[in-house]
């Protein structure tokens, strides 16, 4: 398949969004041009890249709009680039600011110009961004929707489960009461969401054909498949396995230095939702999975290994099996299980621009 020719970037537009302003740095090559400061609004952005185009030889081709992933305040600056085909970077910010060395003061006018200084640095690497479908926007917002309300379910119900050991029976009975109107409310709201996504899966078939495979490997679930999905961007954005380890920080990273040599561990940076998912994915196969059962076994009982680093090791082997089976467009066979799991996701997971923060805010993630 030919490999699209990339534009030679020419302009480099570093932007600084908050909720109701947007700082624009506009720098051509490595030179700084001008600073310019508006509302977040579709219409200041229109009229601004309006002004954009009176700039000599400035084309949309050559030029590249670059700022950091803040959810849905980016979301009319997006919009509008979207529409006009512009090169779009949406970055994350720990990345950008690590690029940059040492960093001394903070203010939005600052931050523009580093991003638009970003942008000119890694010209030749940064990763345009991939347009999502409206499904994918969909699913995405109706999965943070639908953890909001189960983390909702459980600020309710803890407190008067744990008040049954401790309080009185009068004064349970009386918080049980209280609250049972919102959280049978609450429950309905999720039966409603879940019906939702369910129902948008079911008319799309690019979706349902996704999740027929991803569910097809054993003790992967719908939810952790639906997920999968959003965070990869239908597995546009990330297409294959390391990528995917690094960006769920499952990934074990080599620590050496010298002659010194430590364990290699897991990196913090990890979407710790998508974690948590494959951790409960992991418990089940190593109750149920017959292969991974023994192999879970085998290395905790006979060989002495620690029983979260095997298990860790479990939810690659899982990752592994979920990307070799949708890469080959097929459904899970134990035939297969054997050749994924030859590969290991180690220390050399590659980190990839991008790979962080792929379904926006961290709470829809």
């Amino acid at each position: 398949m030919p490999v699209e020719k990339r534009p030679k970037l020419t302009y480099f537009i570093g932007i600084d969004i908050s909720r109701n302003e947007l700082d624009f740095a506009i720098m051509q090559g490595n030179s700084l041009l001008f600073h310019r400061e508006i509302e977040n609004t579709e219409a200041a952005v229109k009229s601004l890249i309006d002004e954009f185009k009176l700039l000599p030889k400035f084309r949309l081709r050559n030029s590249v709009f670059c700022m950091e992933n803040t959810g849905i305040y980016g979301n009319h600056l997006i919009k509008y680039l979207k529409k006009i085909k512009a090169n779009i970077v949406v970055e994350n910010a720990l990345r950008i600011k690590n690029s940059l060395g040492i960093i001394r003061g903070k203010f939005d006018k600052i931050d523009a110009i580093r991003i638009a200084h970003y942008s000119y640095i890694n010209r030749e690497t940064i990763k345009f961004l991939q347009p999502k479908r409206l499904i994918i926007e969909q699913l995405q917002q109706l999965s943070t929707l639908r953890n909001r309300l189960k983390d909702l379910t459980q600020v309710l119900n803890t407190p008067i489960n744990e008040g049954q050991f401790f309080l009185k029976k009068s004064l349970t009975d009386q918080n049980s009461r209280l609250c049972k109107a919102s959280i049978t409310a609450v429950n309905h709201d999720l039966t409603r969401v879940n019906a939702a996504i369910a129902e948008l899966i079911k008319e799309d078939n690019e979706v349902s054909h996704l999740k027929k495979i991803i569910t097809s490997v054993p003790s992967i679930g719908d939810i952790t498949a639906i997920q999968i999905i959003i965070s990869t961007n239908e597995f546009k954005d990330v297409s294959n396995a390391r990528q995917f380890a690094c960006y769920a920080g499952i990934a074990p990273f080599k620590n050496e230095s010298g002659t010194v040599t430590r364990k290699a561990r897991v990196s913090k940076l990890g979407n710790k939702k998508m974690k948590a998912l494959l951790h409960l994915c992991a418990l089940s196969a190593v109750r149920s999975d017959g292969d991974l059962k023994t192999y879970y076994q085998r290395k905790t009982k006979i060989e002495g290994k620690p029983a979260m680093s095997v298990l860790n090791a479990v939810r690659n082997k899982l990752i592994l099996r979920v990307f070799s089976c949708v890469n080959g467009n097929r459904l899970y066979s134990k035939e297969f299980a054997g050749v994924s799991d030859q590969t290991t996701v180690h220390a050399a997971a590659i980190d990839a621009p991008g790979i962080y923060d792929l379904s926006g805010h961290p709470e829809s993630s």
